[in-house]
C-alpha cells in the first residue's frame, strides 16, 4: 500500500497526487522482478580504496538487463499492469537507458512498445531499443516537448505511458539495486547514486532509510544540468534548458513531483562533477576495473573518486549506473589526453 509521505527534510507537508512509494513497495518489486533482472554483483577495488581512504562497494548496474539500471524499474511498472493494459501496449520517452529498459521488459511480458527518442540519441542505444522490437519515434530534444508527445500519442492509441522517472512503479524498482547491494555488503555509512530525473536515487532513498538507518544518501548530477542540486537547495523544482553534457542519460530538465519529495525527505546533499571528471572516472573504470561504463553511470563515482564528498574510513556504495555508450564515442572519449 502505497502512503504519502508527511513531512519533508524541512517539515513541510507533501501532496502527492497518487501517494508516494515506500519501502513495502521497494520489496514488492524486488519480488516482481526476481529472476527476470539479473542481481549484479558489488564491485571492489583497493586502487578505488586506496585512492579515497574509504570502503568502496560498486553497485555494477551496467551488468544489467539491456545494460542499465533501469530494467528494474521498466519490468516492475509494465508486470503491474492489468492484463489488457498490457495487452494494448505502453509508451514511453528516454534519451536511451529507460527507452530500452522499456522495450525489453514489453517484450519479455508480452506487451508492445512504442519509445520517443531524441534524434541525437547515441545510436547505439536506437539501434537496441528496436533491436528489442520496439517501434521508435524520434524528436528534437531541443525544440519539442516529448512529456506533450507522449501524452498525445498514448491518448491517441490507448497506450499506457510509463514515464523515465517520476512513476511509483518506476521508483521502486530502481529501489531494488539498494536494496541488493545493502543485502550483499551489509549497512553502509554513505550511499551516492547518480540522478538525472531522480527515480534511482528517490528508490535508493527508501531502500536505504529502511535497510541501513544512519546511511547518508547522496544523488550526483552533470555541472551542466543541475537542476536537482538547485531544486533540493532552493525546496522547490526547478526547472532548467536542455543541459549540453556528455551524461546523456542526465539530460532531464527538472525532477518530478514524486522523485523530489523522497529526495528532499530522505537524501543529505547533491553533487555537481564536470565533464571532464566523467571521462577520467570513465577511464580508471576501463583500465583499473576492467568494466566499459557510460558517461551518466559515472557520476557517482566520479564525485567519491575526485574527492567531493569525504569517505574517509566509511563504508560506501557507490552506484554504477550503466554501461550503453557507442563504442566509438567511448574509444574517443577514454582516449582523448590519456
Amino acid at each position: 500500500m502505497r502512503n504519502a509521505m508527511q513531512d519533508t527534510m524541512q517539515g513541510d507537508p507533501i501532496d502527492a497526487a497518487g501517494g508516494l512509494p515506500t519501502f513495502a513497495d521497494v520489496a514488492r518489486a524486488a519480488e516482481r522482478i526476481a529472476g527476470a533482472a539479473h542481481r549484479t554483483p558489488a564491485l571492489t577495488s583497493r586502487t578505488a580504496d586506496a585512492m579515497t581512504g574509504g570502503r568502496l562497494f560498486f553497485k555494477a548496474e551496467n551488468l544489467q538487463r539491456a545494460g542499465a539500471f533501469k530494467f528494474r524499474g521498466a519490468y516492475n511498472a509494465i508486470s503491474a499492469l492489468p492484463e489488457a493494459a498490457r495487452a494494448r501496449g505502453v509508451i514511453t520517452y528516454s534519451s536511451g537507458n529507460h527507452a530500452q529498459a522499456i522495450a525489453l521488459a514489453s517484450r519479455l511480458l508480452g506487451a508492445p512498445a512504442t519509445i520517443i527518442m531524441p534524434g541525437d540519441a547515441p545510436a547505439a542505444k536506437i539501434a537496441a531499443t528496436r533491436g528489442y522490437g520496439a517501434e521508435v519515434v524520434l524528436y528534437d530534444r531541443y525544440s519539442q516537448d516529448r512529456e506533450a508527445l507522449g501524452r498525445e500519442i498514448a491518448q491517441a492509441r490507448g497506450l499506457t505511458l510509463i514515464p523515465p522517472f517520476n512513476h511509483p512503479d518506476v521508483i521502486a524498482g530502481q529501489g531494488t539495486l539498494a536494496q541488493e547491494l545493502i543485502e550483499t555488503v551489509g549497512p553502509l555509512d554513505m550511499l551516492v547514486a547518480c540522478l538525472g530525473g531522480g527515480g534511482q536515487l528517490a528508490g535508493c532513498a527508501l531502500a536505504a532509510a529502511e535497510l541501513s538507518p544512519g546511511c547518508r544518501v547522496i544523488g550526483v548530477e552533470p555541472e551542466a544540468g543541475n537542476d536537482g542540486q538547485r531544486s533540493f537547495r532552493e525546496g522547490r523544482i526547478v526547472t532548467i534548458p536542455v543541459p549540453r553534457t556528455i551524461a546523456d542519460g542526465a539530460q532531464s530538465t527538472a525532477l518530478g513531483d514524486l522523485t523530489f519529495a523522497i529526495i528532499r525527505a530522505g537524501v543529505s546533499d547533491i553533487l555537481t562533477v564536470t565533464d571532464a571528471q566523467l571521462v577520467e572516472t570513465m577511464r580508471f573504470f576501463a583500465s583499473r576495473m576492467k568494466l566499459v561504463v557510460e558517461p551518466t553511470g559515472c557520476l557517482a563515482a566520479a564525485a567519491v573518486l575526485h574527492g567531493l564528498v569525504d569517505v574517509t574510513d566509511k563504508r560506501v556504495g557507490v552506484v554504477i549506473s550503466g554501461g550503453n555508450v557507442d563504442l566509438a564515442a567511448f574509444a574517443r572519449l577514454t582516449g582523448e589526453s590519456a
